[in-house]
């Protein structure tokens, strides 16, 4: 199968696709270089870093297969995917567990302090009286979009001893139920940022999520309260979370994705103390990638036997129905000569 791998992908996993497979890599390329690469590619692998638009896919009229080695689906025209018959598979699985883990891993940080304990500590200011923090336990964690993440953190979170209260948009009654067996609570949007302590962003970017969490949105969380986000930059208006932090009506925010991401890119939000940012890491584990890796060899090699086997199958049946087609004949000697006739 021809392969283009236009995203980071560990490297044992690339080196087991080069057994068996045509692979082309190009990391982290601008869409207008991917179109130069796709156009006899047969499946794509890429991450949120890379834009799947419709003009990218019509440059490979060959491709077949997609494989987010994620689980947002923001930079992907799936609409025209659709359209075009194009498998798509993701890999969200592996992912979930790092970030849920990201996240408590922030909030500890923001309530401790820690940043601003290293930096001030790193020019000699010992700062042991002035750095009281919070402790988590007995704090009330709500989550924007209690699925995969958000519930993983809910259940890290009670372990901790806080409170998680979630609300998601598909509350069904059987959601509910299993979001209240793992130990948390279901509310509406209002309740969950007006509740809590600290607030952690798990949606999906989408139209109805770009810039959820707005200045109205942080006039409803409690004063001195935290934002988490790990899930799409464009989900929080940051305009109106700058506001809110220099204010001092939230009291501190950490950020693992960004509005305007990539390299050279200073967020306003780093003029700030209060607030720690990091370079869209949630997933950077060693362990994650290597999950990632394998999962996507083995969709690759699926797909290929699944084509396979239906190329076999479509085969068998054209020969039966060619056969069924096929006129009875018998053969006669000809009255007039030795001629053998078809009748």
């Amino acid at each position: 199968m021809k392969i283009l791998v236009a995203s980071r992908l560990e490297q044992l996993a690339i080196r087991q696709l080069q057994r068996s497979h045509d692979v082309i890599c190009t990391f982290d390329q601008p869409t207008r270089d991917l179109s130069s690469l796709i156009h006899d590619r047969e499946a794509l692998v890429f991450r949120s870093g890379v834009e799947i638009t419709r003009a990218l896919i019509d440059c490979a009229p060959d491709l077949r297969l997609l494989v987010r080695a994620g689980c947002g689906l923001d930079n992907l025209d799936c609409e025209y995917v659709l359209k075009r018959g194009i498998v798509l598979r993701r890999i969200s699985e592996p992912a979930a567990q790092a970030v849920a883990e990201m996240a408590l891993a922030l909030m500890f940080a923001l309530a401790r302090n820690i940043r601003q304990a290293d930096a001030m500590l790193r020019h000699g200011k010992w700062a042991k009286d002035t750095l009281e923090g919070h402790l988590l336990a007995g704090k009330v964690l709500g989550i924007v979009g209690a699925g995969n993440i958000g519930s993983r953190l809910g259940v890290l979170a009670s372990t901790m001893g806080m409170e998680p209260i979630g609300c998601i948009a598909d509350s069904t009654p059987a959601v509910v139920q299993t979001l209240r067996d793992k130990g948390i609570t279901v509310a509406d949007f209002c309740t969950v940022l007006s509740a809590a302590d600290f607030v952690s962003v798990h949606v999906p970017l989408n139209d109805s999520t770009r810039n959820l969490i707005n200045r109205r949105a942080l006039s409803w969380m409690k004063k001195g309260s935290y934002l988490i986000n790990l899930a799409r930059g464009g989900v929080v208006d940051e305009t109106a979370l700058y506001a809110a932090l220099a204010t001092g009506r939230l009291c501190g925010a950490a950020l693992d994705v960004h509005e305007h991401e990539g390299q050279g890119q200073i967020s306003p939000l780093a003029q700030l103390s209060n607030v720690i940012l990091t370079p869209h890491i949630g997933a950077s584990t060693v362990e994650t990638q290597q999950q990632i890796g394998v999962r996507v060899v083995e969709i690759i090699e699926a797909f290929v036997q699944q084509s396979v086997q239906q190329a076999e199958q479509q085969s068998v049946q054209q020969s039966i129905t060619a056969a069924h087609r096929e006129p009875d004949t018998g053969v006669t000697a000809g009255a007039l000569s030795n001629e053998m006739v078809r009748i």
